[in-house]
């Protein structure tokens, strides 16, 4: 299997990230590194993660110069990642970490996205507010059904990434995880292939969720809509006669 780079964006987890790490280091076996982007030199996870590196040298501590907020951190994630696949995963444990080397190997030549899918077949969704839970299944069940997306689950953030394909379409979201939904539609688009596995997401236990329903939705809808239109034709125009 390929090596892939992990990106992990975070804001003030303190010393919650000493055990998310320590898991996520023993449960991956196979060549990685961890990228960990925090935006503010004095967030309260540094100096947890300055220990961890002394026993993890696949740990690497980012500082975000890009900008304050989840969509520029994984920006700049992705621009200072070492390997061409890449998966986002969040440091609350929502995520199941034992599937990222499964995401990251469904990365190959066409498939450009790999989604941890809550909502298709054997995915579930355990926790978390009922009107963000109820909006979450209702935009991504309708860009599966109709949108026609390749994914039960556009907007989860648990996903792998051609970095290739990342540079190549640009990253336009500038404030939450709307990222997420913005390369599935611009895959859509472009006519790459998209793939999924069914995971379950736990809401967190601890701390405090950063997810901003009103300040983020106008940027998520706007990915939405764009994800629904018809995919553009890649055809090459027909040559005009030379005589």
């Amino acid at each position: 299997m390929h090596p892939f780079s992990i990106v992990i964006p975070v804001y003030n987890e303190g010393e919650r990230i000493v055990p998310f790490l320590q898991s996520l280091e023993a449960i991956i076996h196979v060549p990685h590194e961890t990228l960990v982007v925090y935006d503010m030199p004095t967030d309260t996870t540094v100096p947890f993660l300055r220990e961890l590196i002394k026993e993890y040298p696949s740990i690497h501590p980012l500082h975000n110069t890009y900008g304050r907020g989840p969509a520029q951190a994984l920006r700049y994630g992705f621009d200072h990642a070492s390997h061409d696949t890449v998966v986002v995963t969040m440091g609350d444990n929502s995520d199941d970490a034992s599937q990222i080397p499964e995401l990251a190997s469904l990365i190959h030549d066409d498939v450009v996205i790999a989604a941890g899918s809550r909502y298709m077949r054997g995915g579930k969704h355990l926790g978390g507010p009922p009107v963000k839970n109820a909006l979450s299944k209702l935009a991504d069940l309708s860009l599966w059904y109709l949108g026609r997306v390749g994914t039960h689950d556009a907007t989860s953030a648990f996903k792998a990434y051609s970095r290739t394909f990342v540079q190549e379409v640009g990253i336009d979201s500038t404030r939450g995880f709307e990222m997420a939904i913005e390369l599935v539609a611009k895959a859509k688009q472009q006519g790459k292939r998209v793939a999924e596995i069914p995971t379950t997401w736990r809401d967190r236990t601890a701390g405090e969720s950063h997810f901003k329903v009103a300040q983020w939705l106008p940027h998520y809808l706007r990915w939405y809509f764009h994800a629904l239109r018809p995919r553009r034709s890649l055809r090459t125009p027909p040559s005009r006669p030379t005589h």
